[in-house]
């Protein structure tokens, strides 16, 4: 594999934030593991005896040595996954992704409408410093935001919401926070891996994003450009009633923390996740 073929945007480049939850892994569900990058989590599906698994995102900028690591303590020295799947397509979700498809050599899948995005034609909308929120919201123009490129590496999803190599889950689209994120549930035991469709910690402020302090909560405000589908989307996800989530962002929940918590924001979401001024809010 060629590897001037695949390439970041020009502002890639190591983001030195970081949080108390940093390099912790937790054992969700048997086949369901969250590992918190810096600030950003991924999830590994797969039983770590089969040494099988499916790489959920792919972490910060500059940490692919840090991802294949912990793959092969959980999954056995030399595993790689059957495929990497991408809720979307923003800095802190695929800042390893390049080296890791030049490692792994595995396919990439994503929505069809994040591929612009994968494939370096276009960028994302810029990031919005002027939204209400906290320190990390302020300085958000800093974020890499130029569109990085897997050329045939990354592949659309299927239309019917099915998931390559993943049977048991199907692939939900939520868009709002990006054109084309993705949310994925499995209806067998209601698990839910959200990506950025709704977080469990405020990430526009920096001293919840460094405690980790659990916060059932709406988007990333300063990347989420369409407040209503981001609305809508809560409200598809909270109708699932799932039973665990996983989020981009923050501490998995369960049980009744879960429930309740997910059912208030869609139920005020206005009051709880929209932000009352900002470029991007109408």
């Amino acid at each position: 594999m060629s590897k001037e073929e695949l390439h970041y945007g020009g502002d890639y480049r190591l983001i030195p934030a970081t949080s108390i939850a940093s390099g912790i892994g937790v054992d969700v569900l048997p086949d369901l593991y969250c590992y918190t990058i810096q600030i950003v989590n991924i999830c590994f599906v797969g039983r770590p005896a089969t040494g099988e698994f499916v790489l959920i995102d792919a972490g910060m900028p500059k940490t692919a040595d840090d991802i294949i690591a912990v793959s092969e303590k959980r999954f056995g020295a030399h595993s790689r996954p059957k495929a990497i799947v991408l809720t979307h397509g923003h800095f802190d979700h695929v800042g390893a992704i390049i080296e890791l498809v030049q490692h792994w050599d595995v396919p990439v899948y994503a929505h069809e409408a994040e591929l612009p995005y994968l494939t370096g034609k276009e960028r994302y909308p810029e990031p919005d410093p002027s939204v209400e929120g906290g320190l990390i919201a302020k300085i958000s123009p800093l974020f890499p935001n130029e569109p990085i490129d897997l050329g045939h590496h990354v592949r659309p999803l299927p239309s019917d919401g099915t998931i390559p190599e993943l049977p048991d889950f199907r692939w939900i689209h939520t868009p709002g926070h990006a054109p084309g994120h993705v949310s994925l549930f499995r209806e067998s035991d209601r698990a839910l891996i959200a990506g950025d469709a709704f977080v469990t910690v405020r990430q526009d402020s920096l001293y919840k994003v460094f405690t980790q302090q659990t916060e059932i909560t709406g988007p990333p405000r300063y990347y989420t450009v369409d407040w209503d589908a981001a609305r809508e989307s809560v409200r598809k996800l909270a109708a699932l009633r799932p039973s665990v989530a996983i989020t981009g962002h923050g501490a998995p929940v369960s049980g009744e923390e879960l429930e309740k918590g997910l059912e208030k924001l869609a139920r005020d979401f206005d009051r709880i996740a929209l932000p009352d001024y900002g470029k991007y809010v109408h």
